[in-house]
């Protein structure tokens, strides 16, 4: 899971809970998503990359191009 890309789905933010969408077992699923940089805010329809996942549907992301 870390090292995946995936695509915001809802916001993610400062006093937010983002979604984001990753491709896993051959599908994509949608897993809870918080900003790994405290205050970074990422727009929905950004690509990301999954920095820390924590079971089971929670992940900490970065914009993949910042």
């Amino acid at each position: 899971m870390v090292g995946e890309q995936g695509r915001v789905t809802g916001t993610v933010g400062p006093g937010l809970v983002g979604e984001v969408m990753v491709r896993v077992r051959g599908g994509a699923e949608a897993f809870l998503a918080y900003a790994v940089e405290p205050g970074e805010r990422i727009e929905r329809g950004a690509l990301v990359v999954v920095m820390e996942y924590q079971p089971p549907r929670t992940v900490y992301v970065t914009a993949a191009y910042a």
